[in-house]
């Protein structure tokens, strides 16, 4: 009956018809002497994208109108939903008027009108108007935040909303008066125009409030700029961003003149971007720029202490890889700005490697060059130093019958450099180190009758190295790491200018176990013998000496939630060289992160005392709406706390709050310390801000 009372719809419904882009289905159709057609009882109809559903719908065909009894329900796209008692309408939908209606954005936004009209389908007028994202009870009818205006006009095409005369309040009570205000409806990404502002209180730079102002600049770029006001300081910070057809760029910055004795003006200018180029290569910079050693600990902007601006090109394809950099170097540090002329001032590197299938193995050809320059003159602190070599390595693996898997490695580097302003070196030096080593490693695997992997791995690995030539100045490889990761490795020297030499065996053994209740358990012990110790490794690497430390490393985890590491250096005697762990635990209500840090002291890598670090930065969420947040870190070798912070915040489905206090304890020279109090807020349901569906406030009954 419904399919036949559609039918007749259409065919007396002479207009619609014709278009075959309407259809209206009814439980009944009755077509009067007057050519007027009434549709009673679960009424649908649908033209162009936009479906109404009402309990009565009259149509004249004299006067092309609609007069449609409710409740009515009008989706027009995917987007705009109108609630309505009663309508009358334009039979294309596009135009008309409803009354005590509700217009609702993206299932976020309602507005609340005692009429709304629609015009030709782009423009929606709501007159004496309540609008709110939050949730509204019987028991509780007043919403967290509303704006209250005498007209609203929704612009469906350019996705705004223009507020008339509209006051926004907070549980009822009037905060602010606007005679116009401009709005992104929910759908809109990106509109010009003021964000939310947030109040900042630091004990250098006193209380001050920032306001962003964000700048649409077409489609693919924006720009916001965000002054910032104190007593003792006048700060505008930006923020750049473009999308390119064949790269992206973004830069953020800030300017100030403050009362903290530094000079002004004070800035700092942070930048990075990757392009494309012909024959798959990509090319890329990052800038990293401040006026003084101070400015972005003080104004919280980073907490580097080094900063390098770099411009490099790769291109990485199936058998060759190219790459090519040049970097400057400044340090914020206050212990190393007296010496700053004496520290690398540019480096640049060039590198290419090609890899070659031959006899069953691999072989990869490699060439390779760098430069480094220091601002001072002065002999043996101004070195300078330019570097090209060439190397060649050699790999083939065999697979045995028992289960051993065999690899053997061969190769050579050779390297020539040339000195400047260094007289303990000669200008002119060179070395060459051929190298070789062979891999043994039997896996043994079982799975258990519950269904648990284990995998039971030792490993043998036999390498020799030696270096023949001159005495070459080390520039980058000074700081060693020992770990897990290059227990297997040909040399532990994380640069090209010094190779690990002699006989040795590296030794290890690894073991791990699936489970299929989904933890997991990795772990990892080995050590370094050698025939007889080169001298290269000082002792705070637990490389030196005839044996190393022993190297031990174990992970576990329990799926997504759940991850504790920890990897330590210790001797025979179990005196730990290094340890470091980390924790990072996730529920439905809170989650931790921490790490921990013991080093020894070691002068030859410039650190003078012992590390000791605790880092924990952790939340809890408190009832539905509130979460706690707290983060520090605690130098245990100084025995004082080195920052400190906390948080609460407050969300729900339509604002969120948030409250913030830290302190940063460290001190030199160059930086003092702080105390720094934020309140952030932001409404849900403006642009794209949205909560999660957690926070929703449910209504009892």
């Amino acid at each position: 009956m419904r399919a036949l009372a559609c039918l007749m719809a259409l065919l007396l419904w002479p207009g619609l018809a014709a278009a075959q882009l309407a259809t209206l289905v009814a439980d009944r159709v009755e077509v009067r002497a007057d050519r007027t057609l009434v549709a009673e009882g679960n009424v649908e109809v649908l033209y162009d994208g936009t479906r109404v559903r009402a309990t009565r719908v009259v149509y004249d065909r004299v006067t092309e109108r609609l007069e449609i009894a409710g409740p009515i329900t009008l989706v027009d796209g995917d987007s705009v939903l109108v609630l309505a008692d009663q309508a009358a309408l334009d039979a294309d939908l596009r135009n008309g008027l409803l009354t005590s209606a509700r217009l609702v954005l993206d299932q976020q936004l309602q507005l609340a009108a005692n009429e709304i009209a629609r015009v030709s389908g782009r423009y929606t007028q709501l007159s004496r108007v309540v609008a709110s994202s939050c949730e509204v009870c019987p028991e509780n009818p007043v919403p967290t935040w509303e704006i209250r205006a005498r007209k609203v006009i929704h612009d469906q095409e350019a996705r705004q909303l223009y507020f008339d005369n509209a006051t926004f309040r907070v549980m009822g009570v009037p905060i602010l008066y606007l005679p116009r205000l401009r709005l992104p409806d929910p759908t809109l990404d990106r509109a010009s125009g003021f964000l939310l502002p947030e109040l900042q209180r630091s004990s250098l730079l006193g209380t001050g409030v920032k306001l962003p102002y964000f700048l649409r600049l077409g489609d693919h770029a924006d720009l916001t700029l965000t002054p910032f006001l104190t007593g003792r300081t006048r700060t505008l910070e930006a923020s750049y961003r473009q999308a390119l057809r064949f790269g992206d760029i973004a830069f953020r910055g800030a300017v100030s003149r403050d009362e903290l004795g530094f000079g002004n003006p004070r800035y700092y200018l942070f930048g990075e971007g990757v392009f494309a180029l012909p024959k798959e290569f990509r090319l890329g910079f990052d800038i990293q720029e401040a006026s003084d050693a101070a400015y972005l600990l003080d104004y919280g902007y980073s907490d580097e202490d080094r900063l390098a601006s770099e411009v490099f090109l790769t291109r990485a394809r199936r058998n060759d890889l190219f790459q090519a950099s040049l970097t400057d170097f400044r340090t914020l540090r206050a212990s190393e700005i007296p010496i700053e002329t004496q520290l690398p001032d540019v480096y640049g590197t060039l590198s290419y490697e090609r890899r070659i299938p031959l006899w069953g193995g691999e072989l990869r050809l490699g060439l390779d060059a760098a430069t480094l320059t220091r601002e001072s003159r002065v002999p043996g602190v101004g070195r300078d130093v330019d570097r090209a070599g060439i190397s060649a390595d050699y790999t083939r693996s065999w697979l045995w019958a028992n289960g051993i898997v065999g690899r053997v490695d061969l190769g050579f580097t050779a390297a020539s450099y040339r000195t400047e302003e260094d007289p303990a070196f000669d200008r002119a030096t060179g070395q060459m180190t051929p190298r070789g080593a062979v891999t043994l490693r039997w896996p043994f695997q079982r799975t258990g009758t519950g269904g648990a992997h284990h995998l039971i791995e030792p490993v043998v690995q036999l390498a020799w190295a030696d270096t023949d030539g001159n005495r070459v100045p080390n520039e980058d490889s000074l700081l060693v790491e020992f770990d897990e990761g290059n227990l297997f490795a040909f040399s532990r020297f994380p640069g090209e200018d010094v190779r690990e030499e002699g006989a040795r065996a590296n030794l290890g053994l690894r073991y791990t176990r699936v489970d299929p209740s989904g933890w997991s358990l990795d772990l990892t012990v080995g050590r370094v013998v050698r025939s007889h110790d080169p001298g290269q490794f000082l002792p705070g690497t637990g490389l030196d000496g005839v044996r190393s430390d022993w190297v031990a490393a174990a992970q576990f985890r329990v799926g997504s939630r759940l991850a504790v590491t920890n990897r330590a250096l210790f001797d025979d005697s179990f005196d730990v060289t290094k340890n470091e762990a980390r924790l990072a635990w996730q529920s439905g209500d809170a989650a931790l992160s921490s790490s921990y840090i013991w080093m020894i002291a070691e002068p030859g890598e410039n650190r003078q005392t012992d590390t000791h670090e605790l880092a924990l930065d952790a939340a809890y969420r408190v009832g539905g709406h509130w979460t706690a947040r707290f983060n520090g870190r605690y130098d245990f070798a100084a025995d004082e706390p080195a920052r400190a912070g906390v948080g609460l915040e407050y969300r729900s489905e339509c604002l969120t709050l948030g409250l913030s206090l830290s302190r940063r304890f460290t001190s030199s020279t160059n930086v003092r310390p702080s105390t720094d109090f934020g309140f952030q807020f932001s409404l849900g349901g403006i642009g794209s801000g949205r909560n999660d569906r957690s926070y929703r406030r449910k209504c009892a009954g």
